[in-house]
């Protein structure tokens, strides 16, 4: 990893030996790179100390930052103010980095680190509350064709589709500059994604640029613990509740997702030839995943209608038909596990995960259509607390809906057109098991979903797909 300089903002206002061999296990003392770019126009040190120094407030209030073409925006969620706009080219991807603060940055080779300025400190048995200007910090990590970030047990890992490489780093260790991170890599580069479970061990997948099927867990020496080839195309991943003896995560395959439990995958069995999921919503309070279900190999663009409710428990599956298609930003789990499909006709379909029962449809934005170019900006919709986020591209608006009520709550006009999407609250996205049995975390949400896009196995491009860097 090598420093990049840092990014100006403007005007902010306000197995064996086989597996061995397949992942080299390295440790990396600073696992980010730190370096300050000088720019005539900048402020004096005095007056940014000031400007960013944190000050404690009674509360925080969630920011939503929104990438767009030419930067980044940081808006308050409750007053609607632009708290900050960061002017950065090229096409950027945005994922939570998992301490609540900050978001990654995926852009092109490398993987930045954005500092929203919101943060909530655990003392004792309560939280002091810090706020600060939000900023783009001069860490960095390199990674060809940066691509998934993936957050889950109070670990934050990246993967570059480029080199194969495995970054993993204590989340909460950003608060306090560049982490301490250890590297890895599989055995050849591919469009991929890798995740640390709780028992250390590391849940990744194999492939190469023409071909990935291969799902591997590696114990902490390299070598492997459990390993499916039966998953073509492997595409995206998604956490669930724990099993009885390890945690459990879902791999997107195109003849039906495979299931990591208590040790051991297991293929969900499907009854079309070809049904990809590769695009997955998980929550830890539910051992149900939420996915995308396509049945055409050959379409161009499939526009499917219905969404698949995968049990991790036995393997089994239902299909819900919601009338309307959607796309990869459109799926997302609520806070008790719900899941949720924001729909081309402008609703956001909330459905009962264990009975598959569409329990409430909410009209958000006006009815929509999915672009040729997934590039091309359109609607995403992000989870925070009891409130999903949802950016209205066409006309500049991000809606704030509450999930309890089942209406929009609020309208934010944004000045640019949104693309990427990520809300923080200051509170770990997905905080280490041990802090969340007591109570420490906030969402409960220790998965991502994973993007897909028409052209996936095509060779990896940078910010492509779900988590940057990839092919959705």
């Amino acid at each position: 990893m090598s420093g990049s300089t840092k990014g100006r903002r403007r005007a902010p206002m306000t197995m064996a030996a086989t597996a061995v061999a397949a992942l080299a296990l390295t440790a990396c003392g600073a696992g980010g790179s730190r370096e300050v770019g000088a720019a005539s126009s900048s402020p004096s040190p005095s007056e940014t100390a000031s400007e960013t120094a944190p000050k404690e407030v009674a509360s925080l209030t969630p920011r939503a930052v929104v990438t767009y073409d030419g930067g980044l925006l940081t808006v308050d969620t409750a007053s609607g103010e632009v708290v900050d706009d960061t002017a950065k080219e090229g096409f950027l991807r945005l994922n939570n980095a998992g301490d609540g603060r900050h978001v990654m940055v995926s852009d092109g080779d490398v993987f930045r680190v954005y500092d929203t300025g919101l943060d909530a400190h655990k003392h004792g048995d309560h939280y002091h509350y810090r706020e600060s200007a939000p900023e783009l910090t001069d860490v960095t990590f390199d990674a060809p064709h940066a691509g998934h970030v993936v957050v889950h047990d109070g670990k934050t890992t990246l993967f570059g589709d480029g080199d194969g490489s495995i970054t993993t780093f204590e989340s909460e260790a950003l608060k306090h500059g560049a982490p301490d991170a250890t590297e890895r890599k599989t055995e050849h580069p591919h469009h991929g994604v890798a995740l640390e479970l709780a028992d250390g061990t590391l849940f990744t997948t194999q492939g190469t640029e023409d071909e990935r099927h291969t799902v591997r867990v590696l114990g902490k020496d390299g070598a492997v613990k459990a390993e499916t080839t039966d998953c073509p195309g492997v595409h995206g991943e998604a956490a669930a509740a724990p099993g009885a003896s390890t945690d459990t995560v879902m791999a997107g395959c195109e003849n039906g997702p495979v299931i990591y439990r208590d040790g051991k995958f297991h293929k969900v069995a499907v009854a079309d030839a070809y049904a990809r999921s590769g695009n997955l919503a998980g929550s830890e309070k539910s051992p149900i995943v939420l996915g995308d279900y396509k049945v055409d190999e050959d379409a161009e663009q499939e526009r499917p209608t219905r969404v698949a409710l995968f049990d991790t428990r036995d393997g089994s599956h239902g299909l819900v038909d919601l009338g309307s298609s959607y796309w990869f930003r459109s799926l997302a789990r609520g806070p008790e596990g719900e899941a949720l499909v924001l729909t081309y006709d402008g609703k956001l379909n909330v459905i009962d995960e264990e009975s598959g029962k569409v329990v409430r449809k909410i009209d958000v934005i006006q009815p929509w259509e999915e672009k040729a170019d997934w590039q091309e900006a359109g609607p995403a919709i992000k989870v925070a607390g009891s409130s999903a986020y949802v950016t209205d591209a066409q006309n500049k608006k991000l809606h704030v809906v509450d999930l309890t009520k089942g209406e929009v709550a609020k309208t934010i006009d944004l000045p640019q057109t949104p693309v990427e999407l990520a809300v923080v609250t200051g509170k770990p996205e997905a905080p280490a098991r041990e802090e969340k049995a007591h109570g420490h975390g906030s969402h409960g949400h220790g998965s991502h979903e994973g993007h897909d896009h028409a052209h996936d196995d095509a060779a990896p491009s940078a910010g492509a797909e779900g988590h940057g860097g990839h092919g959705h």
